[in-house]
């Protein structure tokens, strides 16, 4: 895991370096959600803050993600993550990501801290096949998922191994819908609003999520 774990770091840095020269954007945010739900799991109770910092140069994009519960049943999380996109044609693109995720209240410095994910995602018009693999101490976790982007509705369906579902066999964890729209305050100012309805048949679980995004 430690290898991995350094290679990783070295990739990550040469993609930094490389498009270092290319033209670039800085950005900031964050969402605010009613529960954070992730692949069909529920993570910690009440609303979740989610804060993001993200450098784009097109293609490349590199950034940081947390989650954070206002709640005593806290699941905080804090990610980092590069990705970059390759044109396929003019309604198709590839898109490679690696993430590095990592729960606070662990050392940060210890390798053992650290969860790797390797994830491969094709685009073809508004179909999205997503394929991850996610990298720990023992065996690693598969998660697959399938979506369709159908004007403001994201129909999505995705299935997994291990920390996935709830006997770690394979099987559908993650069903649901998702839209998204633009909360108009006044003839200047708007507030993205999204929400989606989420069934995982592995846990027998349903949820209700909504959020807003500065």
């Amino acid at each position: 895991m430690k290898k991995n774990y350094l290679m990783a770091a070295n990739m990550l840095l040469a993609l930094f370096l490389n498009f270092g020269g290319q033209a670039q954007e800085w950005t900031t945010g964050i969402d605010i959600y009613s529960s954070y739900v992730w692949r069909g799991t529920k993570f910690g109770s009440g609303p979740a803050f989610q804060p993001s910092v993200e450098y784009n140069t097109g293609r490349f994009v590199m950034g940081a993600w947390g989650s954070f519960n206002a709640s005593d049943n806290e699941s905080p999380e804090a990610d980092i993550y590069a990705s970059y996109t390759i044109d396929l044609s003019e309604t198709a693109s590839l898109m490679l990501t690696l993430t590095d995720y990592y729960f606070p209240g662990y050392s940060w410095f210890k390798a053992e801290s650290h969860y790797l994910e390797p994830m491969l995602s094709i685009k073809m018009g508004q179909l999205t096949l997503t394929g991850a693999y996610m990298m720990n101490n023992s065996e690693g976790d598969t998660y697959l998922e399938a979506g369709y982007q159908a004007g403001s509705v994201n129909l999505f369906a995705g299935a997994g191994d291990g920390a996935y579902t709830s006997n770690s066999k394979f099987n559908l964890c993650n069903i649901g819908i998702g839209t998204s729209k633009e909360l108009k305050i006044n003839d200047v100012f708007s507030i993205p609003v999204s929400g989606a309805i989420i069934l995982n048949p592995s846990s027998e679980q349903f949820f209700i999520t909504a959020g807003i995004s500065f």
